[in-house]
């Protein structure tokens, strides 16, 4: 290649470094910082929950036809106002762990929780739905004198059957009863003979698991559909007042419905996530994360096939009741999450927007027309 060649090639080669040193000259890179920023900007609360279990984008196929209303649980929820929020306790589903978050890992200092907590077991031990909403309206009034209507938002928290199960039937191995539950219903607790006792004595400290799943009228079996539903549509303890099946269904549909309509419930096998739905159904925030604790006694019980065949078959309800719970939840989860990200998407687009109008404007006040 000869000089003459060599010269003809430098030539456009230092215009380009010219063009593009002038340039840097006249629009800086300071010149777009504001948009960079905003295409970059982190938001605390997305990227907080980016480490919940199990989460996928992919749509959840749901065996129950959920409407977008099922879906939707954010409440108004005032605080410092007339608004309670009303914790039924179901035995051995993590609810003490889950009562103490609501008074002392939330950021507020007002006690509005209706729980063994804060306001002690003021409905009876254990209270279940039934009681509950009988009670709470009266002993709210008594409390306090005024008489503005409150707003109560009731909810719960559920586990595996067969879990809460063996769970239930440890703690009773070390000599738990809960026999001082009033089961009020229709203005009256159950008699012996409509609720007769499992043992005899204090209390049923060493029974083994064939002993416990023997007893008929052991309040274990499909304790959480009881407790869910609606005991007057059933006669309460009667177990005489109609057949066997129509008590159940009533039972299930009645505790399938108290649930979904309930401001909020739980799952034990997903504390992030019961913490992630707590949170932006009432807007409040918890201090610290929930943990996940899979190591539990129910968990070391060496189970054969036909013991467990026979525990969902004695809580075969439940098994129902679980079953509905967790397509809800998992589907209200990820309703949830979708929304969050939509908003997220259209906040970024808006700040984006924002960002090169305003660049826009900087560049036609500050610079010359062509550095864009």
């Amino acid at each position: 290649m000869d000089e003459r060649s060599s010269k003809l090639i430098l030539v456009p080669i230092l215009a380009v470094l010219f063009v593009m040193i002038g340039y840097q000259y006249i629009c800086p890179a300071g010149s777009n910082s504001l948009l960079s920023s905003a295409l970059y900007q982190d938001n605390d609360d997305f990227y907080r929950d980016q480490d919940l279990e199990d989460d996928s984008s992919a749509k959840l196929l749901s065996k129950f036809n959920f409407t977008e209303r099922d879906l939707d649980r954010h409440v108004e929820f005032n605080i410092k106002g007339d608004d309670v929020i009303v914790f039924l306790h179901i035995q051995k589903t993590g609810g003490t762990t889950f009562g103490r978050h609501l008074v002392r890992n939330i950021q507020k200092e007002e006690s509005w929780p209706f729980s063994r907590f804060s306001t002690g077991w003021s409905c009876g031990l254990h209270a279940d739905w039934t009681e509950l909403t009988n009670c709470v309206p009266v002993i709210m009034d008594k409390k306090e004198a005024q008489r503005n209507k409150r707003n109560f938002y009731y909810i719960t928290m559920l586990r595996d059957p067969v879990s809460r199960y063996l769970s239930e039937w440890k703690h009773v191995q070390r000599g738990a009863t809960w026999k001082t539950a009033l089961h009020m219903c229709d203005g009256r607790s159950p008699t012996q003979d409509e609720l007769p006792n499992c043992y005899s004595g204090d209390d049923w400290s060493g029974v083994t698991l064939t002993e416990f799943m023997n007893c008929p009228s052991n309040l274990a079996n499909n304790r959480q559909v009881r407790m869910l539903a609606d005991l007057s549509l059933v006669g309460c303890y009667n177990m005489s007042s109609m057949n066997e099946s129509q008590r159940n269904n009533i039972l299930l549909s009645s505790a399938m419905s108290n649930l979904k309509n309930m401001a909020f419930y739980g799952l034990t096998e997903f504390q992030r996530k019961t913490q992630y739905l707590f949170e932006r159904t009432f807007s409040l925030r918890f201090i610290s994360a929930f943990t996940q604790i899979n190591s539990t006694r129910a968990a070391n019980v060496e189970l054969s096939e036909g013991l467990r065949r026979r525990i969902e078959e004695l809580n075969y309800l439940d098994v129902q009741l679980y079953e509905y719970a967790k397509d809800l939840f998992l589907q209200r989860f990820q309703f949830t999450r979708q929304r969050e990200h939509q908003e997220l998407r259209l906040k970024r687009r808006e700040e984006r927007r924002w960002s090169v109008s305003q660049a826009k404007r900087q560049g036609t006040s500050d610079k010359p027309k062509y550095c864009i």
